[in-house]
């Protein structure tokens, strides 16, 4: 007889790296706009959908009850760990007293070796947006300008790329 750690051994995925609980004031209520969205609007609608599809008799061949069932999981799923998440979530309020260095939330622009220009904001994991600048305070990057000044240059080894420091701005709650 095999044992319950052989059993599930394809199943099992150890947990992901923690992620800093840190947010900015409107990823906080982004997520607490999420959460109520799927609690008050999206849920109703699909266990109402459930119910229905329930009365139409056998469930076992009812596809409309199997996926309606799939999808009230994956959506309690999300509100669980939102609810969760914005437990142990620190929103960061403000500005830091020195705005020469590079801290959560601020708008870095940096210049890479190629005379390429890129604008990144320090933001948290649950704000990741690559497309619009937001980079997750845990990424890498993010680790490297931590703390750093105008002008000070930041070096990726695992890319073999380095990047100078031509702007630090807090006061921008959008990118330029």
């Amino acid at each position: 007889m095999k044992s319950a750690k052989q059993r599930f051994a394809g199943r099992y995925r150890p947990p992901g790296p923690k992620r800093s609980p840190l947010i900015t004031p409107e990823g906080a209520a982004a997520l607490k706009d999420e959460l109520d969205d799927l609690w008050r609007n999206k849920r109703p609608v699909i266990t109402q959908a459930v119910q229905e599809a329930a009365a139409l008799g056998d469930r076992s061949e009812n596809a409309e009850y199997i996926y309606g069932k799939k999808m009230l999981r994956e959506m309690d799923s999300r509100i669980l760990y939102l609810q969760r998440r914005l437990d142990h979530i620190k929103v960061v309020e403000g500005v830091p007293a020195d705005l020469k260095k590079v801290y959560f939330g601020a708008w870095v622009t940096l210049v890479d070796d190629d005379d390429n220009e890129r604008r990144y904001r320090i933001v948290g994991a649950d704000e990741l947006n690559p497309s619009s600048g937001y980079i997750s305070i845990d990424s890498p990057l993010a680790l490297a300008l931590i703390g750093k000044r105008l002008d000070d240059r930041v070096e990726l080894s695992n890319l073999k790329k380095g990047y100078d420091i031509i702007a630090i701005n807090y006061a921008d709650a959008e990118p330029n």
